[in-house]
């Protein structure tokens, strides 16, 4: 998370036109069998170059000052992504899809 708006600006720019990527790790305790699964998910993003004018509008809207990469993929900052590969939900905060597995294996039913 940015510490301050400049942090925000520096953070948004060194995005602008790159592909980074977002990694999340997921741990799930079985506390019936005493069983640690681990796990992590990576998926990437795509930025397209934008402006130093639409970094600062952005900045402004305060949405950045609270998201880890000084975006939120959910919120306004979606207009900057050309594209991503993998799991989006693991963009916005955690992998559904594998935490709903990695449950379903402790035997947590989802749905």
């Amino acid at each position: 998370k940015p510490e301050d708006e400049e942090d925000a600006y520096k953070m948004l720019k060194m995005l602008s036109g790159k592909v980074h990527h977002v990694v999340s790790s997921i741990a799930v305790y079985d506390t019936e069998n005493d069983c640690l699964l681990k796990n992590s998910v990576t998926s990437e993003v795509k930025f397209r170059e934008i402006t130093d004018e639409e970094i600062k509008n952005y900045i402004k809207t305060g949405e950045p000052m609270d998201k880890a990469g000084a975006y939120g993929i959910q919120d306004r900052a979606a207009v900057f992504v050309e594209y991503i590969k993998g799991c989006y939900s693991n963009i916005v905060g955690i992998c559904l899809s594998k935490l709903a597995n990695m449950l379903e294996q402790v035997g947590i039913k989802v749905i």
